[in-house]
């Protein structure tokens, strides 16, 4: 590089396309679409920047039409993944040791194409297989990813400038180095530009990652690691291992080269991945980093002088868009009895006029959940709720996996506060809620704050002051992300970096400086200029 002080370009959150009638961007998009649901794609391993394949296949689909394959892509087994693993021990020396500004570089080119000629096939991809809206698809995989890896660089530089203060005669200074390994990045399906976060992230701090995206949004990851080469990431920095969860997890827990876990998805997971690493722990060269993020019960929790109108559609938009499968959805609310039939009214008429279907279709606020298994454990909790004395359903409840796993925006009302859909995760379009006694707004709180194991996301509302200081404080620790007077979904990198804590996960928010550190291992560089030439103190000089 040359010898200035590099600037990285201040980054500015992506702009969202509105996508409206007879625009060139739905033209371009929506020609995109039909392209791929013409085409049959081949996902392929990449190692070392080598295409591999196992012969060992599985089926990418639609969800909102299961039976239309998308592609189909190969799996790895034991074999593969220390293939990869080798791959990227080959690879971490020299990435490792590239100038920073080089690394950015790579992302920052990656940032702006995806923001051009990229963005039609993420956002299709990510339409098509993870069965997300065209406005969904658009906050995700386009937006939030050019926002992680253009604010990702800045925080990068920011971070390398924390440095020691110096007394006279020495020069103190810190080093940023990568880990010692590799990082295991394992994705979710649900967020596309969590999927392309959760390598990056370290890779830009120098570290070197396998890449195991889920199985059932491969096809929009697969074009996201395209794009990385494309962008110029040199080959087994970061090494494509998509699979059965055991089958490339269990060789990459057994290896003395992990380094570090970076992980997004359910907290019995992850659970069991640190369970694991605590018992190989005297088998790996160093102490792996261990970032995750789980789980959530996410709350909303209205105070008797909220604004109905902007309560129900929180309630609406937070439980519902994309299908309430967001680790940041709401799905249990607390409302006092004094507006319980403003809400109750507003929620049936607001549900009611959701239009579902396929994402191909602007004018739907809602797809399908993502396959058989999740439909499954949703139109269960569902079944549950028709039938018990605790529970009722207000509006909702119908489900037809006929053609693709559609469940209709369900609310539940629970006449107990512990009803098991008030505490367990489902992760699909179905809102719990529990109406409270005015007077017993702190009991209520308590509930709030001790009903679930979570800690991920959650909303108060109130119009007086006092009441959002009082809930705030009350519910201080039951949620890493907050919000008043909005919904608990929609965190902007640059503007709410985003963790909970408790079975949450660690909260090393994503989208932060904060993140970036935890792929570091600091070296501390003392220089001093005159060395002393004698052993003895001043101190000797006299009994």
């Amino acid at each position: 590089m040359p010898n200035g002080i590099v600037q990285i370009p201040t980054p500015v959150n992506e702009p969202v396309r509105a996508y409206a009638p007879g625009s060139v961007e739905k033209a371009a998009l929506k020609q995109r679409l039909h392209e791929m649901l013409g085409e049959k794609v081949e996902i392929p391993l990449i190692i070392g920047g080598r295409e591999v394949r196992t012969g060992r296949i599985a089926e990418a689909v639609c969800p909102h039409d299961h039976g239309h394959v998308l592609a189909e892509f190969h799996q790895a087994s034991g074999e593969e993944v220390q293939q990869a693993i080798d791959a990227s021990q080959a690879a971490w020396k020299d990435w490792s040791e590239m100038a920073w500004e080089d690394r950015a570089a790579v992302f920052l080119k990656a940032a702006d194409l995806l923001a051009g000629p990229w963005r039609d096939t993420i956002n299709a991809s990510t339409m098509l297989n993870q069965s997300k809206t065209v406005y969904q698809a658009e906050i995700d995989s386009a937006c939030e990813l050019i926002d992680f890896w253009r604010f990702n660089t800045s925080y990068m530089r920011q971070l390398y400038t924390e440095q020691p203060g110096s007394v006279s005669g020495i020069w103190d200074t810190s080093e940023y180095r990568a880990l010692e390994g590799f990082v295991f990045a394992v994705a979710p399906f649900n967020f596309t530009s969590i999927s392309g976060n959760l390598p990056t992230a370290p890779v830009l701090m120098g570290n070197v990652a396998l890449w195991k995206p889920a199985s059932t949004s491969v096809l929009s990851s697969y074009y996201l690691m395209k794009l990385l080469q494309a962008a110029g990431l040199p080959d087994g920095v970061i090494n494509f291992v998509p699979g059965p969860g055991a089958a490339v997890g269990d060789p990459v827990l057994a290896s003395p080269h992990l380094a570090g876990i970076h992980f997004t998805g359910s907290t019995g997971t992850f659970q069991s991945m640190w369970q694991t690493i605590g018992n190989n722990i005297r088998s790996y060269r160093s102490y792996p980093r261990i970032v995750g993020e789980t789980g959530g019960k996410d709350f909303v929790f209205a105070h008797p002088t909220s604004s109905v109108d902007a309560l129900v559609v929180a309630l609406v938009r937070g439980s519902f868009e994309y299908q309430g499968q967001k680790c940041s959805a709401a799905s249990r609310a607390y409302i006092p009895r004094s507006l319980w039939p403003q809400v109750s009214a507003g929620l049936k008429d607001m549900v009611g006029s959701i239009d579902m279907g396929s994402p191909m279709d602007f004018r739907n606020f809602m797809a399908a959940v993502i396959d058989r298994r999740a439909f499954g454990k949703i139109t269960g909790a569902i079944d549950r709720a028709k039938s018990s004395n605790d529970a009722e359903i207000l509006c909702g409840g119908g489900f037809d996996d006929a053609v693709g796993y559609f469940i209709e925006p369900t609310v539940i009302v629970a006449n107990d506060p512990r009803y098991e859909t008030m505490q367990e995760e489902l992760f699909g379009p179905v809102l719990t809620i529990y109406v409270y006694e005015d007077e017993d707004l702190d009991a209520a709180l308590e509930l709030c704050d001790s009903t679930s194991p979570y800690a991920l996301t959650g909303a108060i509302f109130a119009d007086d002051r006092s009441a959002l200081v009082k809930m705030s404080a009350a519910l201080r620790h039951a949620a890493g992300n907050f919000y008043l007077n909005d919904k608990p979904t929609g965190a902007v990198v640059g503007q709410q970096p985003f963790g909970g804590a408790r079975a949450s996960g660690t909260n090393d928010k994503a989208g932060s400086v904060f993140n970036l550190l935890r792929w570091t291992s600091q070296r501390s560089i003392k220089e001093t200029f005159v060395p002393p030439t004698d052993y003895r103190y001043p101190f000797m000089e006299e009994e």
